[in-house]
């Protein structure tokens, strides 16, 4: 009998979100018949986390219509929840997880998938600042919902000018606030995107009436008489309602730390997202894997990369030959702006724009180091984002006259160089 029939195995999974949820349906359909627990920290069942500085922001409906699966569906398919329950450490030993409470779960295989939660900077004045949040979870979307129907008048400082900071802005001044953006750097999504889009975005906010900001470094937050005041290293000051902080991530990786698995920028894994112990897996935000497309090992903060990790290492552990090979893609929503991406850009040499005649607000940026394609930006352009994984994939040499050419037809054949 194949080890994914045997009834008597356990795998637990720590952490419900993409990852973890994924991996147990889908560990399930590979024939798993042993028993799959999930277990969280966040009390609610699991939902998607995307929305949340998008759609779910600006709506009325409650997280119960973002959830990833109905809780019937884990009944069904006979997967244990236990949500509101903290794991305190990993006793590969004798293969036992252990809880806060000090009850232990028994474990033949386990998958880690922890996610990250928000960097809260050592900003003097943040822990007594009033109203202000990350937007990680369901319950900071309650309470960033709860204070804006609170305050008429809502001015909003967002501390951060990444993808998760526009997008919170956008769907902010959607709601009626007055929104500031302010960014450390000298333009914003300065870590992953080239100038051109950089100011694309910039420019996309200014016509929308939200103010952002580069070069501004927050150095102390005054509050007084529950009234917040943010002040920057260049003697700028600004007031706010409400703050939400958006500066990047910490990966949750110190429960496999502590456990003497293999950690770099993340918990390493190999192409079956085994980690250093054959017997834990890991998958999602918290992993540090090789990306052969790249030939280098990355972290990716991504829905794709984990629902891809997921059927990876539910395929190994059913005893499949498997391989992660995906490539990364990403999107953004902001006003009436969806931007796909496709690939990394990282050490690119050369950047392409391509506009579409007759087509506003629809152009797409095409990263290049020499003549190898790297990522795709596309901006309302659908056919851009596919046309660069199909040419990502293929590794196909691009004719970037013709790319940049908004009169030459946009169609494959016609791109790939002769």
């Amino acid at each position: 009998m194949s080890e994914s029939k045997n009834t008597d195995q356990n795998c637990v999974v720590i952490g419900a979100s993409h990852a973890g949820v994924n991996f147990a349906f889908v560990l399930r359909r590979e024939g798993w018949q042993g028993s799959i627990t999930l277990i969280d920290i966040d009390p609610t069942l699991p939902y998607h986390r995307p929305p949340l500085s998008k759609a779910y922001l600006t709506s009325e409906d409650g997280i119960e219509k973002n959830l990833l699966k109905s809780e019937e569906s884990y009944k069904k398919e006979n997967i244990e929840l236990k949500l509101g329950v903290w794991v305190d450490a990993i006793d590969r030993e004798n293969k036992k997880v252990v809880l806060a409470d000090g009850t232990t779960l028994d474990y033949d295989k386990l998958v880690i998938a922890t996610g990250a939660r928000p960097i809260m900077p050592p900003i003097p004045g943040l822990d007594t600042a009033k109203n202000l949040f990350p937007l990680r979870s369901a319950a900071d979307v309650a309470n960033i919902r709860k204070t804006v129907v609170e305050n008429e008048a809502l001015k909003v400082v967002v501390i951060g000018g990444g993808y998760i900071g526009l997008e919170t802005a956008a769907s902010l001044k959607k709601l009626g606030a007055s929104v500031t953006v302010l960014e450390r750097e000298s333009r914003i999504l300065a870590r992953v995107t080239a100038p051109e889009m950089s100011a694309f975005f910039q420019k996309l906010h200014s016509d929308n009436d939200v103010a952002v900001l580069t070069e501004k470094n927050v150095i102390s937050i005054e509050n007084n008489q529950n009234k917040n005041t943010v002040v920057c290293s260049d003697g700028t000051r600004y007031e706010a309602n409400m703050i939400v902080v958006g500066v990047g991530i910490h990966v949750n990786k110190e429960l496999a730390e502590k456990a003497g698995l293999t950690i770099e920028n993340g918990i390493q894994v190999n192409e079956m997202a085994q980690t250093s112990d054959p017997s834990i897996y890991a998958i999602g935000d918290c992993t540090f894997h090789h990306n052969i497309h790249y030939n280098r090992h990355i972290r990716l903060e991504s829905v794709q990369n984990a629902v891809d990790q997921a059927k990876i290492a539910a395929a190994a552990i059913a005893g499949k030959e498997c391989c992660y090979n995906a490539i990364p893609w990403f999107w953004s929503d902001q006003y009436d702006v969806k931007l796909q991406m496709v690939g990394l850009s990282e050490g690119y040499d050369e950047v392409v724009v391509r506009e579409e005649a007759d087509k506003p607000n629809c152009f797409s940026v095409w990263y290049f180091k020499g003549d190898t394609l790297l990522s795709v930006d596309a901006v309302n352009n659908a056919k851009a984002y596919v046309y660069g994984t199909k040419f990502i994939k293929g590794g196909e040499k691009i004719d970037k006259k013709k790319l940049s050419d908004p009169t030459a037809e946009f169609k494959p054949a016609n791109l790939i160089a002769q």
